[in-house]
């Protein structure tokens, strides 16, 4: 069964090609991903990689994890699956304003005309 792996500390100049040349001499990938920002396009430091059996992930591992790769220590584990987050929720509103606008003057202050 295949092993998905998540490969930390990437150079931000690597692309998924180079990724999986690099896995591919321990063994076979199934696919290999570099994870970018979706608004700048760049390279986010980390990425994926399939092996197409456990044993080639578990040599993987040792082989690689804590190696450098253009002068930046990668980290290779197992990756975990994604956890359902549920509902995020974001807090409440912007503060007190105490029953009154923001622009009005208190009671003591009012203008006579």
């Amino acid at each position: 069964m295949a092993k998905r792996l998540f490969v930390g500390g990437l150079p931000y100049n690597v692309t998924s090609a180079q990724l999986e040349e690099l896995f591919a001499k321990v063994g076979t990938v199934t696919s290999s991903t570099v994870i970018t920002d979706k608004f700048t396009g760049r390279s986010k430091g980390f990425g994926f990689v399939d092996m197409d059996k456990d044993e080639e992930a578990d040599k993987a591992i040792e082989t690689l994890n804590n190696t450098e790769m253009e002068g930046r220590k990668i980290v290779v584990n197992v990756a975990r699956p994604l956890e359902d987050r549920g509902p995020r929720d974001f807090g409440g509103g912007g503060g007190d304003r105490g029953g009154r606008s923001f622009n009005r003057r208190p009671d003591n202050r009012r203008r006579s005309y």
